[in-house]
């Protein structure tokens, strides 16, 4: 008999709830409407601000109702979009003109497998010359997480900001290797984590980088030990193919519009009607 799996989201009185098998689902929708007063919507649509869409390879979700409210709110509607968030030179603020663009999730028939790309700004903040943090993570083909923050401390080199980014990425992809263990989604190992920095990926493997590097210490031994456990690997990749660029630093528009086009996808034609465009 095959395995059932059924997973409940819940958020204050507002419930998803998907499954391998429908049958089950509607005896548990039913079986939960006897204890309390709930409403099916049936297939989900909205939730908590997101927009979910089925395509033909799998879901689409996006924010455009939930930033065209904003943009309202704030007397903004009319504002053109720009083509990159920042001149090329300039510092990384916001993304503008993505109200059309959102995260697809397609099936895969192969095993699913985390990787990560990590990167930094060194000292790229010209008030507190600290460093920006920056990553994505992935399942498979699918976007699942990602980062852009500000370092709580200033880094002394380069080497330096780039390891504590790494450190950041391998704490997040072991809380959702775990997360994916309790939800019974098996996940092949280990978790590649790609980072353009050279030095950063010889300290990861390498102990004798450890005695020039005591000042960022925690953040070795931690990554250090996923490495050695087998769970994790660090791995070099150029630059050119960074992808997480896009959330550190400004860049030339045909370089963020790649960058872009590999996280976030155009929201599908809605029969429900379309939000007004800007």
């Amino acid at each position: 008999m095959d395995s059932q799996i059924m997973v409940l989201l819940l958020y204050v009185d507002d419930i998803v709830l998907t499954g391998n098998t429908q049958s089950m689902l509607s005896s548990f929708i039913s079986t939960l409407g006897t204890e309390f007063e709930i409403k099916d919507l049936g297939p989900l649509h909205y939730f908590l601000g997101l927009e979910v869409n089925s395509i033909q390879s799998g879901i689409h979700l996006s924010q455009t109702k939930y930033s065209l409210d904003l943009l309202q709110r704030n007397s903004m509607v009319e504002c053109k979009p720009c083509s990159t968030p920042v001149h090329s030179k300039a510092q990384l603020s916001s993304l503008d003109g993505t109200l059309q663009l959102g995260l697809v999730f397609r099936s895969s028939s192969s095993p699913l497998a985390l990787h990560a790309y990590s990167d930094a700004d060194w000292a790229g903040c010209p008030d507190t010359r600290r460093s920006t943090s920056g990553y994505c993570i992935f399942l498979g083909p699918n976007l699942i997480s990602w980062s852009a923050k500000k370092q709580p401390t200033v880094s002394r080199s380069s080497a330096e900001s780039e390891y504590r980014s790494l450190a950041g990425v391998s704490a997040e992809t072991v809380w959702i290797s775990n997360l994916l263990h309790e939800l019974h989604v098996p996940v092949s190992r280990p978790i590649t984590l790609y980072c353009d920095n050279l030095s950063a990926t010889y300290m990861a493997s390498n102990p004798v980088f450890h005695a020039r590097t005591k000042h960022i210490e925690l953040d070795y031994h931690f990554v250090r030990e996923l490495v050695l456990s087998g769970s994790h690997r660090v791995q070099f990749v150029p630059s050119i193919d960074q992808t997480v660029d896009l959330f550190t630093k400004g860049l030339l528009k045909q370089r963020f519009h790649l960058l872009r086009s590999k996280l976030v996808h155009q929201r599908p034609p809605s029969l429900r009607g379309n939000v007004k465009e800007l």
